[in-house]
């Protein structure tokens, strides 16, 4: 068994020492663009001025034919931009696939001092988080990095899900996990080709009217991914990492990609994938909180100012759970503000 004394030092002489505390940055959306498509990789600088996180896709819904151009497009970005405030991420394909070795060892020792994040899909268990923070700490250590990477995992398939807590715990190079839907549907053999979102077929029904058995019944589309995203909130939580629900792959039906965001947000979530420049937009929305909540727990904090005790506000009680509830929100508006001057003023700050 590990010393929990070696739990924060490096993996490999010379490389950086694991980050004890996560930067805390806006993560409203993790845009993805793939490196391989030109007009993508001209776009990259300007789309990365309206995100906070910029991601170079690597693996799936790359054609194998371009699983290098790909790689090479995005060491590319990374070298010749700077991006300021906004993160740099990659998703790189999958530990049991022949591109992975090449993805890691070039884009660590390459553009290795540019990168945030790595985000590994298909995660089964902790053993892969091990391998792969193994060897991140080799080739940290090869390249002369003085900030160490950090790991994002994609919980897509049923096995992965099982061991959502060991993977959360699994290194400190832990930053978050992402719901990836389709993957996961696949997995589990749900009868679903949707990406994302609810089902028209995944419903309840109300009971029948007493006095009119033949009356029609409402029914109610459920939510396929309550429980997973459930469990990986809790997973990421408690050891300081950060949800996100991943890809809503209908592009043309804004609405429901909003339901799903702010379903996502409600349960804990700081952010979600966008898959298309239209979905920019509605994640800042929904992943910032609203104006008039932020008004509402900043008067629970000036009421409650060390939290302790209990006040009435506006007829309403408000106690230490409440105190945190607020305070949860109101540290959240504050960061958005500093990145997002509009919503700065929206929030009176």
């Amino acid at each position: 068994m590990r010393s929990p004394r070696d739990f924060f030092r490096p993996l490999a002489l010379g490389a950086p020492p694991p980050m004890r505390d996560l930067p805390v940055r806006p993560s409203r959306m993790i845009h993805f663009f793939d490196p391989s498509n030109p007009r993508m990789v001209e776009k990259a600088p300007s789309i990365a001025k309206k995100v906070d996180i910029l991601l170079g896709n690597l693996e799936d819904a790359i054609a194998t034919e371009n699983k290098e151009s790909a790689r090479d497009g995005f060491i590319s970005i990374a070298r010749d931009n700077n991006f300021g405030d906004t993160q740099l991420w990659t998703r790189i394909n999958s530990l049991d696939s022949p591109w992975f070795l090449d993805d890691i060892t070039r884009i660590v020792t390459e553009v290795g001092d540019k990168v945030d994040v790595i985000m590994l899909p298909k995660i089964q268990g902790a053993w892969d988080i091990h391998f792969a923070d193994q060897l991140l700490a080799q080739l940290e250590a090869r390249a002369g990095l003085q900030k160490p990477i950090q790991l994002h995992c994609l919980l897509e398939t049923a096995l992965g899900v099982a061991n959502v807590e060991e993977i959360a715990n699994a290194s400190p190079r832990i930053q978050g996990m992402s719901l990836g839907p389709a993957d996961l549907a696949a997995s589990r053999r749900m009868k679903t080709t949707r990406i994302g979102g609810g089902h028209p077929g995944y419903l309840v029904r109300d009971d029948p009217d007493p006095e009119n058995a033949q009356a029609a019944r409402l029914t109610h589309q459920q939510d396929l991914w309550h429980y997973t995203l459930g469990r990986m909130v809790d997973a990421c939580v408690s050891v300081g990492a950060l949800p996100f629900y991943g890809p809503f792959g209908a592009i043309d039906d804004p609405l429901a990609c909003e339901d799903q965001f702010r379903n996502a947000f409600l349960m804990g979530c700081v952010g979600a994938w966008s898959l298309h420049p239209s979905q920019i937009e509605i994640a800042r929305n929904v992943f910032s909180p609203p104006a008039n909540e932020v008004a509402w727990a900043k008067r629970v904090l000036e009421a409650l100012p060390d939290g302790s005790g209990a006040v009435m506000v506006d007829g309403k009680m408000q106690d230490d759970a409440s105190w945190k509830q607020c305070k949860v929100m109101v540290d959240l508006a504050r960061l958005i503000a500093d990145k997002d001057p509009d919503l700065k003023k929206s929030y009176g700050f």
